[in-house]
């Protein structure tokens, strides 16, 4: 009998999907579950699995992997996709379609499956990095092929199957979270004038709602690694973890856009992204410090290819490794601590140091510790300005 292993969140489309491949395609199907950071929801998920079909199930704690080989690189890279998504699902993808890659090869699978739909981005990031670590194994996508068109058709062939399912028709989200963020999309918020449900967010209270008094916080730094809060030194996932839990109290980190997909169509995503929010606005402030002219302006265009990579489920690939490269050795100086202020929905940076910081505050002042040459101005302007005064002169036809 074939074998395949099914990357299993323990959603709709996944608690479908073991059932379906076992009833409809006559598989022994695995399942291989990633710790990234979900928190309770996974606890129950190899007892799910089991439950709905699967003949093993695995799941791998992989958080400090994933902060430490994808999440950071990312942040190094000031990698967020159109309006500011910080890419988190995104991310998860091709260490999700790593490890899928090795259970396949400890289980003997020939084949690997996944619960995505076929008008969606994840597909794409998953299949590709899978082919990019072995062209050999072969994918069965169930959401391509079979007949349900709708999550509520579904939610139907689950409770006529007697499949147990995390979701009810009142609150029919489909969620993907992850340490960095979480992905909520369908029902109500599939009509972009449709503004969110509170009751859709899941770490973020509402603005309005939050403290009515604001929190500074001092975020550290060691060569564009969070190193410390608050003045403790602590690892990055611990950070993370804690700036969620601090962030999302004063509702910092909601998105609501409209972005392009990769597929060519345009979707209504929401997103919560409390620490991933604080962290890009800390490390932006740093390099700000202690870049020069030439590499801040530079590196915005490796910014934005870095985060179409991601997006576009290219992590496996030469030119994500040379583009880390570059960020890597950028970010030797950036070491130093930046303070910023939360409060009913904002991050504000409020302070930056740093000990290899560019900026002179002798040159920068207009007090009397100004040390700038004021008289080198008008040659540096007579230089600079020649260009368009030839540019001038030939518009007059002289």
């Amino acid at each position: 009998m074939a074998k395949v292993v099914l990357a299993y969140s323990g959603g709709l489309d996944a608690s479908v999907a073991v059932y379906w491949l076992k009833a409809e395609k006559g598989m022994d199907v695995v399942t291989f579950s990633a710790d990234l950071g979900q928190g309770d929801e996974l606890t129950p998920i190899a007892e799910r699995a089991l439950e709905v079909g699967a003949v093993s199930a695995h799941v791998s704690d992989l958080r400090e992997k994933f902060v430490n080989e994808y999440i950071l690189r990312a942040l190094k890279a000031a990698a967020t996709y159109e309006e500011g998504y910080p890419l988190a699902t995104a991310l998860g993808r091709p260490l999700i379609a790593a490890e899928l890659v090795n259970v396949a090869r400890k289980e003997g699978c020939q084949f690997v499956s996944h619960g995505c739909t076929g008008k969606g981005n994840d597909q794409v990031r998953i299949e590709s990095s899978v082919f990019a670590l072995a062209p050999d194994l072969k994918v069965v996508a169930p959401l391509r092929e079979w007949n349900l068109k709708s999550r509520d058709e579904e939610i139907e062939y689950a409770e006529k199957h007697g499949i147990n399912i995390p979701i009810t028709r009142e609150k029919p989200y489909s969620y993907d979270h992850n340490i960095w963020g979480i992905s909520i999309e369908c029902g109500v918020l599939e009509d972009p004038w449709n503004a969110p449900p509170e009751h859709a967010y899941l770490w973020t209270t509402r603005p309005e709602d939050a403290p009515d008094t604001p929190e500074e916080i001092e975020v550290g730094f060691t060569k564009g690694v969070p190193s410390s809060l608050n003045g403790k030194a602590m690892s990055a996932l611990e950070i993370i973890s804690a700036l969620n839990t601090i962030g999302g109290k004063h509702g910092v980190g909601r998105y609501d856009q409209v972005e392009n997909r990769l597929v060519g169509i345009k979707s209504r995503e929401v997103y919560e992204a409390p620490a991933a929010t604080i962290l890009h606005k800390s490390l932006r402030a740093i390099e700000a410090l202690v870049w020069s002219r030439d590499v801040m302006h530079f590196t915005g265009i490796l910014s934005e290819r870095y985060a179409r990579l991601i997006y576009d489920g290219q992590w496996f690939t030469s030119l994500r490794e040379n583009i880390d490269a570059f960020f890597d050795k950028a970010h030797e100086v950036s070491t130093g601590s930046v303070r910023v202020k939360l409060y009913k929905g904002s991050a504000v940076v409020t302070g930056r140091k740093s000990p290899h910081a560019l900026y002179d505050m002798k040159l920068a002042t207009y007090s009397p510790e100004d040390k700038f040459d004021h008289t080198a101005a008008e040659g540096f302007i007579k230089i600079w300005s020649l260009p368009m005064r030839g540019e001038a002169r030939q518009k007059k036809g002289k």
